[in-house]
C-alpha cells in the first residue's frame, strides 16, 4: 500500500475521537472488576503512511481507550523480516515492560516464527486480519493445543471482499454489454499477493462470482503486491495483451488506482472506456465511487484489530470467546455504492467530531452479560444512533 492523503489522516484522527466517547463514555465504569492484567502490542505488518493500515491502528486506540486497556503500536513498514525482530524484540524485554498480549497478522506467512518466539516468553498471541494457512496446521494445530499461548483469532471473511467486488463489476459490465468479440465480458485481475490468506480468500471469491456468470472469462490474474505502482505496470501490460477486456478487478484500493491511471495514461477514462473494483475505505476511493471512476468497492474491515482489543478485554474479565470460535470469521465487508460512501464520509470524514461516539463497550459481553454474540458488521457503525444524526446523514 502507498501513503494515504491528509484527509485521510484528519478522517482517522476524528474516527478515534469520536469512537474515544470523551463525555458519553464518562457515565459508563471505567473498568470491570476482576480484570487480569492486559497490556497489548499491536505488531502493524503496514507503514504509518497508509490508509488502510492507518485506520486499523486507530480504530484499536479507540477500543483500547474506551475499554481502558494500554495499547502499544509497532509498524513494521512492510519489511517482513522485520516481524521476527520485533517479536524477539517484545520477547527480551524485562517483564515489567514486556505487553501480555501480541496482535498480529500471518503477514507473507510470518506468524509461525513469531508464535514460537512469543511464546517461549509467555506472550499470549491473538492473530487478527489473516490465521494460519491450511498447509501450517500439521505443525501449529489449533489454538490453545500445542501453543498454549496462542489464544485465537478473528479474520473477515476475506471471500466476501473479492465476491461482492466482483460480482457488482460483472452485473455492470453484463447490463451495459460490455462483451468482446468472442461474445464473453473478460476480466482482468490484480491481485494483491499469493502468500497471504486474505489475499488468497479474495482472489476465491472473485474467481467464484466469474464461475456463476458463463458469460464472463477471467483472461488472466497478475499480483501487484497491494502497490499503486505495480498496479500501473502490471495493468499497462495487461491493456496492450487484452485490449477488449472491459472489467479491472483488484485486490485493494491502491491497485485499483494505479491501473486507472495507467488508462488514462493511454487517454482512456475510468468508469466509462473500462470499469473497475477495489477494496478499502480510503477517502480517495469513496471518492472515485461518487464520482464513478471506481465502480465497486467493499471494505470496513480495518475495525477488525479493534474487535480483537474487545476481545481479548473480555477474556481478561472472565467471559472467553471460545463458546464463539477459537478461530473466528465473521462478515466486516460492506459494498459501498455513492451514497452509503457519502454518508461514511459524512460520519467519518467530513462532520464526525459531531456525531454521536462510537463506544466499544456497548460490543463487549463483559460489560454485557446478556449479549450472547459478538456482532462485527461494519454496516452497523454507519447508522446514526439518534435522530439528529440520521436527519443529517439523510442531507448527505
Amino acid at each position: 500500500m502507498e501513503a494515504n492523503s491528509l484527509s485521510d489522516v484528519r478522517a482517522r484522527r476524528r474516527f478515534l475521537a469520536a469512537s474515544a466517547g470523551v463525555g458519553a463514555l464518562a457515565l459508563l465504569p471505567r473498568a470491570v472488576s476482576g480484570m487480569e492484567p492486559l497490556r497489548v502490542a499491536f505488531i502493524n505488518p503496514g507503514k504509518k503512511s497508509e490508509a488502510y493500515w492507518l485506520a486499523a491502528s486507530e480504530s484499536m486506540q479507540a477500543a483500547a481507550q474506551s475499554l481502558g486497556v494500554p495499547l502499544e503500536i509497532i509498524y513494521l513498514e512492510r519489511d517482513h523480516l522485520r516481524h521476527i525482530a520485533v517479536a524477539r524484540e517484545l520477547a527480551a524485554r524485562d517483564a515489567a515492560k514486556r505487553p501480555t498480549h501480541a496482535v498480529y497478522s500471518n503477514d507473507k506467512r510470518m506468524a509461525r516464527e513469531m508464535l514460537k518466539i512469543l511464546d517461549a516468553a509467555n506472550i499470549k498471541s491473538f492473530l487478527a486480519f489473516s490465521t494460519m494457512l491450511a498447509e501450517d496446521r500439521a505443525e501449529f494445530g489449533m489454538p490453545r493445543q500445542k501453543y498454549k499461548s496462542w489464544l485465537g483469532a478473528l479474520v473477515p471473511r476475506a471471500d466476501d471482499a473479492g465476491y461482492l467486488t466482483a460480482t457488482a463489476l460483472i452485473k455492470r459490465g453484463l447490463t451495459e454489454k460490455r462483451f468482446a468479440s468472442n461474445g464473453r465480458l473478460q476480466l482482468i485481475a490484480l491481485p494483491g499477493d499469493r502468500s497471504t490468506e486474505s489475499s488468497i480468500l479474495r482472489n476465491r471469491g472473485m474467481e467464484r462470482a466469474v464461475k456463476e456468470h458463463p458469460d464472463v472469462e477471467l483472461v488472466q490474474t497478475v499480483y501487484a503486491d497491494w502497490r499503486r505502482d505495480l498496479g500501473r505496470e502490471k495493468a499497462r501490460e495487461l491493456y496492450v495483451r487484452y485490449p477488449q477486456a472491459q472489467l479491472v478487478w483488484a485486490g485493494n484500493d491502491l491497485i485499483a488506482f494505479g491501473a486507472m491511471e495507467a488508462l488514462e495514461a493511454i487517454g482512456g477514462v475510468p468508469g466509462k472506456s473500462k470499469l473497475f473494483s477495489g477494496v478499502n475505505t480510503s477517502t480517495e476511493a469513496m471518492d472515485a465511487v461518487i464520482s464513478g471512476r471506481l465502480d465497486a468497492l467493499a471494505g470496513g474491515h480495518f475495525i477488525v484489530g479493534a474487535w480483537a482489543v474487545v476481545m481479548l478485554y473480555d477474556l481478561a474479565n472472565g467471559r472467553d470467546f471460545a463458546d464463539q470460535g477459537l478461530e473466528s470469521e465473521h462478515r466486516m465487508f460492506t459494498l459501498f455504492d455513492a451514497p452509503l460512501a457519502r454518508q461514511y464520509l459524512g460520519r467519518f470524514a467530513q462532520n464526525a467530531g459531531g456525531n454521536p461516539p462510537i463506544d466499544f463497550r456497548r460490543f463487549s459481553r463483559a460489560h454485557n452479560p446478556t449479549l450472547k454474540r459478538y456482532d462485527f458488521n461494519f454496516a452497523q457503525l454507519l447508522e446514526p444512533a439518534d435522530p439528529a444524526a440520521a436527519r443529517r446523514d439523510a442531507k448527505i
